[in-house]
């Protein structure tokens, strides 16, 4: 039946199924939403009010104990920062220098499509996968057995790579090609156009990128549990050859104790975390909103 043989009745109803199916979706969707805060909602309430009472400044400088309330997590937070830290240096330069050679100087040839296809193969790889890769690689052939930061810091940034190569190629994507032109036009050779023009341009998704990873680097246990296997540590990384534990298996430890104010200890260590993450993500938030080009510009 041809559009104009379609009564004004039909044409009515049809509109009137199509309105309230949108609506019955938009309605699930806001469900969904409503339904995932008020989850995170309720487990930070239940977070703080389990972990406050033992979060003061005992807690941050003092090391791990079997007694609950001589506990802290001194050791684990330097830990972590020297992780985090060192990772930071190793996947950056890697991961945003990948991403440009991938999209601006490399030809779109099938040896590089499977580079790229592979990258995001990488990404979807379980995290144990690459605890057990760096135990093997970095812990028993390069390091000789020692469990070190350099060890743990290299596992994670084969951990997180791939999130900042793709992050990256897609920032450097989303770049108007008239942009390159202009530059070409105006005299530039390729690598002028790409730090002058593209990577200024670029640079706030890469940053959203870099924070994503930073942030799965530093709530990840399963690598580190098998690279570290330390949980009472009484001494604070001061080298990258020294050993070291994490704050999420400091965690996963203090949990798995019997006794109930370990449970605290472990809630306090969980705003401590938060507290590193969101610092990250303001700090990613302030350089994205620095060097964004809005177009009332």
């Amino acid at each position: 039946m041809s559009s104009s043989k379609i009564s004004p009745r039909d044409r009515r109803r049809s509109h009137s199924i199509r309105v309230w199916r949108d609506r019955i979706f938009v309605f699930g969707f806001i469900l969904a939403i409503v339904i995932g805060i008020l989850g995170l909602a309720a487990l930070l309430f239940d977070v703080l009010v389990d972990g406050l009472p033992f979060l003061n400044w005992n807690f941050l400088n003092s090391y791990a104990s079997r007694k609950p309330l001589e506990s802290g997590i001194l050791a684990p937070l330097a830990g972590t920062i020297w992780i985090v830290g060192l990772t930071a240096l190793l996947t950056i330069p890697i991961g945003v220098g990948t991403a440009i050679y991938l999209e601006e100087f490399a030809q779109k040839n099938r040896f590089n499509r499977l580079i790229e296809l592979n990258i995001a193969n990488l990404a979807g790889v379980p995290s144990v996968i690459y605890g057990l890769l760096g135990l093997a690689v970095f812990v028993q052939f390069l390091f000789n057995g020692s469990r070190n930061v350099t060890a743990g810091a290299l596992t994670m940034t084969l951990l997180v790579l791939p999130i900042v190569v793709i992050a990256s190629q897609e920032a450097i994507k989303a770049v108007p090609s008239s942009y390159r032109d202009a530059a070409f036009a105006m005299g530039a050779n390729r690598w002028q156009v790409v730090k002058t023009v593209v990577l200024p341009q670029a640079l706030p998704g890469m940053m959203s990128g870099i924070i994503l990873a930073l942030s799965r680097a530093i709530g990840e246990s399963a690598p580190i549990l098998i690279i570290s296997s330390l949980v009472w540590v009484t001494f604070v990384p001061v080298s990258p050859d020294s050993k070291f534990t994490v704050l999420p298996l400091q965690i996963f430890t203090w949990i798995s104790q019997p006794q109930h104010d370990f449970r605290g200890i472990a809630a306090a260590a969980i705003i401590v975390l938060l507290i590193v993450l969101l610092s990250m993500n303001g700090i990613a938030i302030w350089i994205r909103s620095k060097y964004q080009v809005r177009p009332d510009q």
